[in-house]
Protein backbone atom coordinates (compact mmCIF):
# COMPACT_ATOMS: atom_id res chain seq x y z
CA UNK A 1 0.00 0.00 0.00
CA UNK A 2 2.30 2.21 0.92
CA UNK A 3 4.67 1.43 -2.33
CA UNK A 4 1.18 2.02 -4.91
CA UNK A 5 1.11 5.76 -2.91
CA UNK A 6 4.60 6.26 -3.91
CA UNK A 7 4.09 5.50 -7.20
CA UNK A 8 0.76 7.54 -7.64
CA UNK A 9 3.18 10.63 -5.68
CA UNK A 10 5.85 10.21 -8.25
CA UNK A 11 3.41 10.12 -11.43
CA UNK A 12 1.71 13.51 -9.84
CA UNK A 13 5.42 15.17 -9.13
CA UNK A 14 6.36 14.58 -13.27
CA UNK A 15 2.77 15.84 -14.40
CA UNK A 16 3.41 19.04 -12.09
CA UNK A 17 7.04 19.44 -13.34
CA UNK A 18 5.51 18.91 -17.22
CA UNK A 19 3.47 21.79 -16.22
CA UNK A 20 5.56 23.96 -14.39
CA UNK A 21 8.31 23.36 -18.03
CA UNK A 22 5.35 24.47 -20.16
CA UNK A 23 5.24 27.69 -18.20
CA UNK A 24 8.24 29.77 -19.87
CA UNK A 25 6.85 28.38 -23.54
CA UNK A 26 3.05 29.51 -22.69
CA UNK A 27 4.47 32.89 -22.06
CA UNK A 28 7.31 32.68 -25.10
CA UNK A 29 3.82 31.82 -27.69
CA UNK A 30 0.88 33.55 -26.25
CA UNK A 31 -1.13 35.18 -28.41
CA UNK A 32 1.50 34.49 -31.15
CA UNK A 33 0.58 32.60 -34.77
CA UNK A 34 2.08 28.96 -35.17
CA UNK A 35 1.30 27.49 -38.48
CA UNK A 36 1.76 24.07 -38.00
CA UNK A 37 2.10 21.91 -41.51
CA UNK A 38 -0.03 18.61 -41.02
CA UNK A 39 1.38 15.60 -42.67
CA UNK A 40 3.27 11.95 -43.69
CA UNK A 41 2.10 9.30 -41.61
CA UNK A 42 -0.09 10.93 -39.25
CA UNK A 43 -2.56 11.51 -41.74
CA UNK A 44 -3.25 7.91 -42.07
CA UNK A 45 -3.03 7.36 -38.61
CA UNK A 46 -6.68 8.12 -36.89
CA UNK A 47 -4.79 7.46 -33.27
CA UNK A 48 -2.01 10.16 -34.48
CA UNK A 49 -4.96 12.54 -35.90
CA UNK A 50 -6.59 12.13 -32.77
CA UNK A 51 -3.67 13.21 -30.97
CA UNK A 52 -3.18 15.92 -32.98
CA UNK A 53 -6.36 17.35 -33.10
CA UNK A 54 -6.05 17.17 -29.44
CA UNK A 55 -2.41 19.37 -29.17
CA UNK A 56 -4.44 21.87 -31.80
CA UNK A 57 -7.36 22.55 -29.13
CA UNK A 58 -4.75 22.72 -26.50
CA UNK A 59 -2.67 25.55 -28.15
CA UNK A 60 -5.58 27.36 -28.77
CA UNK A 61 -7.20 27.18 -25.01
CA UNK A 62 -3.55 27.96 -23.73
CA UNK A 63 -3.72 31.26 -25.93
CA UNK A 64 -2.05 30.52 -28.60
CA UNK A 65 -3.07 30.69 -32.24
CA UNK A 66 -2.69 28.00 -34.59
CA UNK A 67 -3.11 27.81 -38.39
CA UNK A 68 -2.82 24.52 -39.78
CA UNK A 69 -2.09 24.11 -43.36
CA UNK A 70 -2.05 20.28 -44.83
CA UNK A 71 -1.50 18.52 -47.90
CA UNK A 72 -2.47 14.72 -48.96
CA UNK A 73 -0.40 12.98 -51.37
CA UNK A 74 -1.46 9.73 -50.17
CA UNK A 75 -5.48 10.03 -50.63
CA UNK A 76 -4.70 11.93 -53.67
CA UNK A 77 -2.86 9.68 -55.16
CA UNK A 78 -5.44 6.77 -54.97
CA UNK A 79 -7.99 9.26 -55.81
CA UNK A 80 -6.04 9.68 -59.03
CA UNK A 81 -5.62 5.92 -59.12
CA UNK A 82 -9.48 5.26 -58.87
CA UNK A 83 -10.04 7.74 -61.96
CA UNK A 84 -7.41 6.35 -64.22
CA UNK A 85 -4.72 9.36 -64.02
CA UNK A 86 -1.35 7.83 -63.07
CA UNK A 87 0.95 10.38 -60.61
CA UNK A 88 4.43 11.45 -61.71
CA UNK A 89 6.80 13.12 -59.61
CA UNK A 90 9.58 15.70 -60.18
CA UNK A 91 11.71 17.03 -57.20
CA UNK A 92 9.31 15.61 -54.80
CA UNK A 93 6.35 17.99 -56.15
CA UNK A 94 3.54 16.32 -57.97
CA UNK A 95 3.06 16.69 -62.02
CA UNK A 96 -0.64 18.32 -62.29
CA UNK A 97 -3.30 18.27 -65.19
CA UNK A 98 -6.08 20.04 -66.15
CA UNK A 99 -7.86 16.49 -65.39
CA UNK A 100 -6.57 15.88 -61.93
CA UNK A 101 -6.50 19.40 -60.42
CA UNK A 102 -10.10 19.29 -59.63
CA UNK A 103 -9.56 16.04 -58.28
CA UNK A 104 -7.57 17.09 -55.88
CA UNK A 105 -8.87 20.50 -54.64
CA UNK A 106 -11.82 17.82 -53.78
CA UNK A 107 -9.77 15.09 -52.30
CA UNK A 108 -8.12 17.59 -50.67
CA UNK A 109 -11.49 19.47 -49.09
CA UNK A 110 -13.79 16.40 -48.44
CA UNK A 111 -10.93 14.02 -47.30
CA UNK A 112 -8.75 15.88 -45.15
CA UNK A 113 -10.03 19.68 -44.48
CA UNK A 114 -13.11 18.32 -43.15
CA UNK A 115 -12.60 15.23 -41.23
CA UNK A 116 -9.41 16.92 -39.36
CA UNK A 117 -11.21 20.30 -38.76
CA UNK A 118 -14.21 17.48 -36.98
CA UNK A 119 -12.30 15.77 -34.76
CA UNK A 120 -10.29 19.64 -34.07
CA UNK A 121 -13.50 20.38 -32.86
CA UNK A 122 -14.53 17.64 -30.98
CA UNK A 123 -11.20 17.94 -29.11
CA UNK A 124 -12.56 21.69 -27.89
CA UNK A 125 -11.93 24.43 -30.50
CA UNK A 126 -13.66 25.48 -33.32
CA UNK A 127 -12.32 25.36 -36.94
CA UNK A 128 -12.76 26.86 -40.44
CA UNK A 129 -12.34 24.91 -43.75
CA UNK A 130 -10.60 27.02 -45.95
CA UNK A 131 -8.51 26.53 -49.26
CA UNK A 132 -6.93 29.13 -51.37
CA UNK A 133 -10.30 30.00 -53.23
CA UNK A 134 -12.03 30.96 -50.15
CA UNK A 135 -12.47 34.59 -50.18
CA UNK A 136 -9.09 34.83 -52.01
CA UNK A 137 -7.21 33.32 -49.16
CA UNK A 138 -4.12 33.47 -51.49
CA UNK A 139 -2.96 33.41 -55.26
CA UNK A 140 -0.28 31.51 -56.93
CA UNK A 141 1.50 31.46 -60.16
CA UNK A 142 3.31 28.86 -62.10
CA UNK A 143 7.08 28.67 -62.00
CA UNK A 144 7.81 25.36 -63.57
CA UNK A 145 6.27 24.43 -66.72
CA UNK A 146 7.41 21.05 -66.15
CA UNK A 147 5.13 20.38 -63.27
CA UNK A 148 1.75 21.66 -65.31
CA UNK A 149 -0.96 23.31 -62.86
CA UNK A 150 1.61 23.83 -60.38
CA UNK A 151 2.58 26.98 -58.54
CA UNK A 152 3.97 28.55 -55.54
CA UNK A 153 2.10 31.32 -53.64
CA UNK A 154 2.48 34.78 -54.66
CA UNK A 155 0.17 36.65 -52.41
CA UNK A 156 -1.95 36.14 -49.23
CA UNK A 157 -4.73 37.94 -48.08
CA UNK A 158 -4.33 37.51 -44.24
CA UNK A 159 -7.47 39.15 -43.41
CA UNK A 160 -8.90 35.63 -43.92
CA UNK A 161 -7.06 34.28 -41.67
CA UNK A 162 -7.02 37.25 -39.39
CA UNK A 163 -11.00 37.47 -39.18
CA UNK A 164 -11.12 33.72 -38.03
CA UNK A 165 -8.56 34.02 -35.21
CA UNK A 166 -10.29 36.93 -34.02
CA UNK A 167 -13.35 34.32 -33.95
CA UNK A 168 -11.68 32.04 -31.85
CA UNK A 169 -11.45 29.65 -34.99
CA UNK A 170 -9.30 27.40 -35.66
CA UNK A 171 -8.51 27.78 -39.27
CA UNK A 172 -7.65 24.27 -41.58
CA UNK A 173 -6.05 25.18 -45.09
CA UNK A 174 -5.74 22.56 -47.56
CA UNK A 175 -3.40 24.48 -50.26
CA UNK A 176 -4.97 24.81 -53.89
CA UNK A 177 -5.50 28.53 -55.24
CA UNK A 178 -6.50 30.06 -58.05
CA UNK A 179 -3.52 31.87 -60.43
CA UNK A 180 -4.63 35.80 -61.99
CA UNK A 181 -6.81 34.32 -64.25
CA UNK A 182 -8.63 31.96 -62.03
CA UNK A 183 -6.82 29.20 -63.25
CA UNK A 184 -6.98 26.44 -60.14
CA UNK A 185 -2.96 25.67 -59.09
CA UNK A 186 -1.95 22.54 -57.38
CA UNK A 187 0.29 23.91 -54.77
CA UNK A 188 2.97 21.87 -52.47
CA UNK A 189 1.75 22.19 -48.78
CA UNK A 190 5.33 22.73 -47.24
CA UNK A 191 5.98 25.68 -49.57
CA UNK A 192 2.16 26.86 -48.90
CA UNK A 193 2.65 27.01 -45.58
CA UNK A 194 6.27 28.56 -45.16
CA UNK A 195 4.38 31.41 -47.29
CA UNK A 196 1.11 31.47 -44.79
CA UNK A 197 3.73 31.85 -41.62
CA UNK A 198 5.70 34.69 -43.47
CA UNK A 199 2.65 36.14 -44.32
CA UNK A 200 1.24 36.39 -41.00
CA UNK A 201 4.01 36.98 -39.22
CA UNK A 202 4.24 33.79 -37.28
CA UNK A 203 6.51 32.77 -34.25
CA UNK A 204 7.26 29.47 -35.90
CA UNK A 205 6.72 27.59 -38.80
CA UNK A 206 6.19 23.92 -37.64
CA UNK A 207 6.10 20.67 -40.22
CA UNK A 208 5.17 17.27 -39.44
CA UNK A 209 7.07 14.26 -41.44
CA UNK A 210 7.61 10.62 -41.09
CA UNK A 211 11.16 10.70 -40.29
CA UNK A 212 12.78 11.74 -36.75
CA UNK A 213 14.01 15.16 -38.49
CA UNK A 214 16.62 16.26 -40.83
CA UNK A 215 19.41 13.23 -41.36
CA UNK A 216 22.75 15.47 -42.83
CA UNK A 217 23.53 11.79 -44.46
CA UNK A 218 20.31 9.99 -44.66
CA UNK A 219 19.84 7.21 -44.40
CA UNK A 220 22.84 7.22 -41.85
CA UNK A 221 20.93 7.20 -38.61
CA UNK A 222 23.81 8.78 -36.67
CA UNK A 223 23.73 11.78 -38.96
CA UNK A 224 20.43 13.26 -37.28
CA UNK A 225 20.95 17.27 -37.11
CA UNK A 226 19.22 18.66 -34.08
CA UNK A 227 19.81 22.23 -35.02
CA UNK A 228 20.81 23.93 -38.13
CA UNK A 229 21.20 28.01 -39.04
CA UNK A 230 20.11 28.70 -42.87
CA UNK A 231 23.78 29.29 -44.19
CA UNK A 232 24.60 25.86 -43.29
CA UNK A 233 21.04 24.23 -44.50
CA UNK A 234 21.68 26.48 -47.81
CA UNK A 235 25.20 24.28 -48.18
CA UNK A 236 23.08 21.11 -47.57
CA UNK A 237 19.94 20.97 -49.35
CA UNK A 238 20.93 20.07 -53.05
CA UNK A 239 22.07 16.97 -51.79
CA UNK A 240 18.80 16.43 -49.47
CA UNK A 241 16.61 13.12 -50.29
CA UNK A 242 14.18 14.52 -52.87
CA UNK A 243 11.16 14.47 -51.06
CA UNK A 244 12.54 16.43 -47.77
CA UNK A 245 13.62 18.79 -50.08
CA UNK A 246 10.36 20.69 -50.54
CA UNK A 247 9.95 20.87 -46.66
CA UNK A 248 13.46 21.73 -45.71
CA UNK A 249 13.24 24.26 -48.89
CA UNK A 250 9.76 26.13 -46.57
CA UNK A 251 11.69 26.12 -43.45
CA UNK A 252 14.92 27.87 -45.09
CA UNK A 253 12.49 30.38 -46.90
CA UNK A 254 10.63 31.18 -43.85
CA UNK A 255 13.20 32.07 -41.54
CA UNK A 256 14.85 33.96 -44.34
CA UNK A 257 12.38 35.92 -44.80
CA UNK A 258 11.74 36.65 -40.93
CA UNK A 259 10.11 33.79 -39.31
CA UNK A 260 12.22 33.83 -35.76
CA UNK A 261 12.36 29.26 -36.40
CA UNK A 262 11.34 26.34 -38.39
CA UNK A 263 11.36 23.49 -37.04
CA UNK A 264 10.93 19.18 -38.92
CA UNK A 265 9.03 17.10 -36.50
CA UNK A 266 8.35 13.07 -36.58
CA UNK A 267 4.65 13.33 -37.01
CA UNK A 268 4.34 9.90 -35.93
CA UNK A 269 4.93 10.55 -32.16
CA UNK A 270 1.63 11.05 -30.63
CA UNK A 271 1.37 15.08 -29.12
CA UNK A 272 4.57 15.63 -30.97
CA UNK A 273 3.50 19.11 -31.56
CA UNK A 274 3.15 19.24 -27.83
CA UNK A 275 6.16 17.66 -26.79
CA UNK A 276 7.89 20.17 -29.37
CA UNK A 277 6.90 23.43 -28.28
CA UNK A 278 6.22 23.13 -24.60
CA UNK A 279 9.10 20.93 -23.28
CA UNK A 280 12.54 22.53 -22.96
CA UNK A 281 14.72 19.89 -24.80
CA UNK A 282 12.18 19.50 -28.35
CA UNK A 283 12.82 17.05 -30.98
CA UNK A 284 13.30 17.08 -34.67
CA UNK A 285 15.49 19.66 -36.29
CA UNK A 286 15.15 23.29 -35.45
CA UNK A 287 16.37 25.80 -38.32
CA UNK A 288 17.63 29.19 -37.10
CA UNK A 289 18.82 32.24 -39.18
Amino acid sequence: MISADKNNLDLVRVKAQTLIDSAPWIRKFHGQILVIKFGGNAMGDQALQQAFAEDIAYLQLVGIKPVVVHGGGPQITAKLAAAGIDSKFVDGLRVTTAESIGIIRDTLRDEISVPLAKLIEEAGAKTQVLNGESEGLFTASITREDLGLVGVVTSVNVSVINKAIAQDLVPVISTVGPDSSGQLLNVNADLAASSLAVALGAAKLVVLTDVAGLYSDWPNKDSLVSEITLGELEELLPDLESGMIPKMGACLASVSEGVPQAHIIDGRIPHSVLLEIFTPSGIGTLVLP
